[in-house]
């Protein structure tokens, strides 16, 4: 594996992320430590965000990406293998700290095993404790000398528990305007300004696509056909990559579905939020980013029916949707496995399409949530790990 962190007099920080959340964290992470740690020597693993910092790495963050109990299990030697290696580099190398983005299965493992040799760790994003597998604070207490935190109610549960930990804001709040270009986002799209237009979010992961790629669809369908004849509702699906969008095209045309009246949009994921009148979303970062652009949702998931076994036991919390979990409440409806039926997404998107007091009323409360998620996110986690290293000013 690559190494920079044996030049003379540089600062030599170790980074992971294992995802695409992951490098957009550590990225901008790196973006606050640079004019901070003059010549930093950044190395790891990591995306193409993260090595437009100055990131080495030989492993491609891609090996890593893998998602579900089932896939991970399948590949556990492999993974298991990678993080050996790294460990060695690292425990020889002795970074001035280790930092993990995100992706606890692999980086709380890592870590626990460097700060016990007395290299400092650092994680990003807090392990949801307050969601499920609680019981994994415990290895948190001894894997992370320090927790950066994007969500505010959970600083004093971390510190609670004996973790110190800084909430440093979203970055997505950063990244977002308050105020959406809806106008823009529709011109960029080739959508006319006076559409109604509703967004189909599957997901990333190949998994998502697996499993909601036909009720999608579905629901577009029976949406359709309500809206008449008309073609008054456009429907836009972006998708993440071309593997995604080739799988995605797949499934549809085995279920018989490629006459759905759904355009897909290669990427240009914010844009088609923006432009959206409602969205159908899949659970994790997707449902912020559509509050954080203030627009009404319906949130659904499914999974492999053994997993879903597994996880709906693990779970503590009646939601799963973050926009909800910042509330504390139903802002939005969610719809989770079995009851993620066409003809439920369906009428619950046309309410989201069409009941003007609950735009107005969803408008106001998610920007109070982007406000509360607005932080300098790179100078605030930049000053954390700085005090870690003892290098704070």
């Amino acid at each position: 594996m690559a190494s920079s962190a044996d030049v003379p007099g540089r600062t030599s920080l170790a980074l992971v992320a294992g995802e695409v959340s992951g490098d957009m964290l550590a990225a901008r992470l790196m973006a606050g430590l640079q004019p901070r740690l003059p010549g930093v020597a950044f190395s790891g693993i990591g995306g193409p965000r993260m090595h437009e910092q100055g990131l080495v790495s030989d492993v491609a963050m891609e090996t890593l990406t893998v998602r579900g109990l089932l896939p991970v299990l399948l590949r556990y030697r492999e993974l298991k293998g990678i993080q050996n290696t790294l460990r060695d580099r690292l425990l020889a190398e002795r970074p001035a700290a280790f930092i993990g983005a995100d992706y606890p299965g692999f980086n709380l493992g890592l870590e626990e095993q460097l700060r016990s040799a007395g290299i400092p760790t650092v994680h990003f994003v807090g392990p949801q404790i307050w969601a499920w597998r609680g019981g994994r604070i415990k290895k948190i207490q001894r894997a992370v000398s320090h927790m950066l935190l994007i969500f505010p109610f959970e600083e004093a549960l971390y510190r609670a528990a004996g973790v110190p930990a800084t909430y440093i804001g979203h970055p997505l709040a950063e990244q977002i305007p308050l105020q959406p270009d809806v106008a823009g986002a529709r011109r960029s799209l080739g959508i006319p300004q006076d559409a109604k237009v509703v967004t189909v979010m599957p997901g990333s992961r190949m998994s998502e696509i697996k499993y909601l790629t036909e009720p999608y669809l579905r629901t577009v369908q029976l949406l359709a056909r309500r809206d008449g004849s008309n073609g008054a509702v456009r429907f836009i699906a972006p998708m993440a990559g071309e593997r995604q969008k080739a799988y995605f095209m797949q499934l549809r045309d085995q279920a018989g579905l490629r006459d759905v009246p759904l355009t897909l949009v290669d990427g240009q994921s914010h844009d088609c939020i923006a432009a959206a009148d409602a969205v159908l979303a899949a659970s994790g970062t997707a449902t912020l980013e559509v509050a954080l652009y203030k627009k009404p949702m319906v949130i659904a998931y499914k999974v492999l029916p053994a997993e879903w076994m597994i996880i709906r036991h693990m779970g503590y919390l009646p939601w799963i949707g973050l926009p909800n979990i910042l509330a504390r409440e139903f802002v939005v409806p969610e719809f989770l496995q079995h009851a993620a039926t066409p003809e439920a997404l369906a009428d619950a998107l046309w309410v989201q399409l069409t009941d003007e007091n609950n735009r107005v009323r969803l408008q106001q409360r998610f920007l109070d949530m982007h406000h509360s998620l607005l932080r300098d996110s790179a100078g605030l986690s930049a000053d954390a790990v700085l005090k870690v290293i003892g290098k704070a000013k």
